[in-house]
């Protein structure tokens, strides 16, 4: 589990380009959040934007989502590494050989590796299209225990599922969780999603804030208001 003086939120800089992400990084203040930079923005603004953002102080999830041979997967985490990354993920579909390779590539004091489960923009029907016959909850399940068997620190899994897995998994392997919102309506891609306060309670450990924060009127305004939801959730407010 996350410690004190360890920020919950992870601010999706879900942005076509550079200039936009880092003009929005500006107005957030890296004691209250993390930034997480995704497929778009990367292809975009490439590995100076990274670098731009740990030189601002932030802890960088580098979210590439590898999936690939596994000496490919080992050589692109340690590059990541390279850059300053706080946190990068693989997909757990591409099996324990290529999650033990990208594990045994990064550095003790290298970047946390975790690994997706099941992405939360996919329900049933979605896993049930392309031949997976376990039920959703319990391919998560089966994909975090394969993660924690390679020695991955964590996964990133719906907020939902966070519960069964710190159950089976102990509460050191680590919950990242999109989907976050601060109401219950959906309104957008993610189908299973969950308020700052109920992904808490259900064992979130990261949660991975993207609209709510970024595509308001004032995103650190917003920041701070779901900070201080957070903390008084921890501190026992109703």
């Amino acid at each position: 589990m996350t410690g004190v003086g360890d920020p919950r939120i992870i601010v999706a800089l879900d942005h076509p380009d550079g200039a936009t992400a880092l003009a929005l990084a500006r107005r957030l203040a890296p004691d209250l959040c993390r930034v997480k930079i995704g497929k778009e923005l990367f292809t975009a603004a490439g590995p100076s934007l990274v670098e731009a953002l740990v030189g601002a102080r932030f802890d960088v999830f580098l979210d590439l989502k590898f999936h690939d041979i596994p000496s490919t997967v080992a050589r692109a985490v340690v590059a990541a590494a390279n850059l300053g990354v706080w946190m990068v993920n693989v997909h757990a579909a591409g099996g324990s050989q290529m999650m033990r390779a990208a594990r045994e590539a990064l550095p003790a004091d290298g970047p946390l590796l975790i690994a997706v489960t099941v992405l939360t923009s996919q329900c049933q029907g979605d896993l049930d299209e392309i031949g997976i016959v376990r039920p959703l909850p319990d391919q998560v399940l089966h994909l975090a225990a394969l993660a924690r068997d390679c020695a991955l620190d964590g996964v990133v899994c719906a907020a939902a599922e966070a519960a069964a897995i710190h159950r089976r998994l102990g509460d050191h392997f680590l919950c990242v969780t999109p989907g976050i919102r601060v109401s219950a309506a959906p309104g957008d891609d993610q189908r299973r999603i969950m308020t700052p306060e109920g992904a808490l309670q259900a064992g979130s450990d990261y949660l991975v804030i993207g609209r709510p924060i970024t595509r308001a009127d004032d995103p650190a305004a917003a920041l701070l208001a779901i900070a201080r939801r957070i903390a008084d959730h921890g501190n026992g407010a109703k």
